[in-house]
């Protein structure tokens, strides 16, 4: 039997910490995108970004937190509870500038699936919305 294990790589800041846990080279599939789990200290803000061709889906697993949509096409602003309190997935497609507020008590992680994995040197991570 083979098992496949490998060290992740923990990228901590005073915010929290995010890891890629799942790319495509771990499942032997090259149109995989990537699961990651972050987290967030009480009343810190993670995202604050968009992408103009990757899509996101959001769970919040632990603790709970505030997640503010805009679409950077009209302007529109959508936010949302989601959390322990009020388990959700939410869809997040291209060109929605988004993030993510810990508004618990406790530090809330987030998994998330990328529709393609992290690029460095091509991130599709924009900080600024339209």
């Amino acid at each position: 039997m083979i098992i496949h294990s490998k060290k992740l790589d923990v990228k901590k800041d005073p915010r929290g910490w995010l890891a890629e846990v799942v790319r495509p080279e771990d499942v032997d599939n090259k149109y995989f995108g990537q699961i990651l789990v972050t987290t967030a200290k009480h009343g810190q803000i993670k995202g604050n970004h968009y992408h103009k061709r990757k899509t996101e889906w959001y769970c919040v697993i632990r603790g709970n937190g505030r997640l503010t949509l805009i679409d950077n096409k009209n302007g529109e602003t959508k936010s949302l509870s989601m959390g322990e309190d009020d388990m959700l997935l939410v869809k997040i497609p291209p060109n929605y500038f988004h993030s993510i507020k810990n508004t618990g008590k406790k530090e809330m992680y987030l998994m998330v699936y990328v529709s393609e994995p992290f690029n460095p040197s091509d991130p599709d991570t924009y900080y600024e919305s339209k």
